[in-house]
């Protein structure tokens, strides 16, 4: 994977699936986002899956997995929100995935208890393999955040294909996470900087007003 960071002449074409889904009026904006990244070598694909509302949505994992058969993907992929803006880049995740040679993660250390509830929660042990992890905890067991980009290995695909009928939740991504922490290896780094979410309203006003 770490190829495609490295690649300044823009050789190697890298493949972007985007799930869509009841998000007209976002569509342009969010495809312009990706075409004005600094690397052009681009395959945009979009995936609809389908649902038309809230009640028959299948949830961030279903998307993807529903990207993942439909193109066959047989690769280490990089799962990342759309709704975070960073003042660092993913090298850094990249570049500790190839080192464990395994799924990896980013946390942050989050202190403020009502933030840690509305997060996804990782406990770590000593090398940095996630020994459990849960989204939105009533009762955060570390102070370990996971913001929602994810490095996922090949090895792993046929887990993450086989997830929701094995139990993992289909809706917030870091369930997946959680899962993959249960029946395979995967190991988090300390993110490298700060990420904003303008996944709500508030939050995106809040930032356009400079708060």
């Amino acid at each position: 994977m770490g190829k495609y960071m490295t690649d300044k002449k823009n050789t190697i074409k890298l493949s972007v699936i985007v799930p869509v889904y009841n998000v007209e009026p976002y569509l342009r904006r969010a495809l312009d986002s990706v075409v004005e990244q600094t690397y052009k070598n681009l395959e945009i694909i979009l995936v609809d899956d389908g649902s038309t509302n809230n009640d028959n949505r299948i949830g961030a994992v279903g998307d993807l997995i529903l990207a993942l058969n439909t193109y066959e993907v047989q690769d280490d992929i990089l799962v990342a929100a759309a709704d975070n803006l960073l003042d660092f880049s993913l090298t850094s995740l990249i570049e500790f995935f190839e080192k464990t040679g395994t799924s990896v993660i980013f946390y942050y250390h989050e202190l403020d208890p009502a933030r840690l509830k509305k997060c996804g929660v990782a406990e770590l042990d000593d090398n940095g393999r996630v020994l459990s992890m849960e989204e939105k905890p009533a009762e955060p067991k570390s102070n370990c955040a996971v913001p929602p980009f994810y490095a996922y290995s090949k090895a792993d695909l046929p887990k993450i294909l086989k997830a929701i009928e094995n139990g993992c939740r289909y809706d917030a991504p870091g369930n997946l996470a959680k899962h993959i922490s249960e029946v395979s290896v995967l190991h988090a780094m300390e993110m490298p900087g700060k990420r904003i979410d303008i996944g709500s309203l508030d939050n995106y006003l809040a930032l356009k007003d400079g708060k």
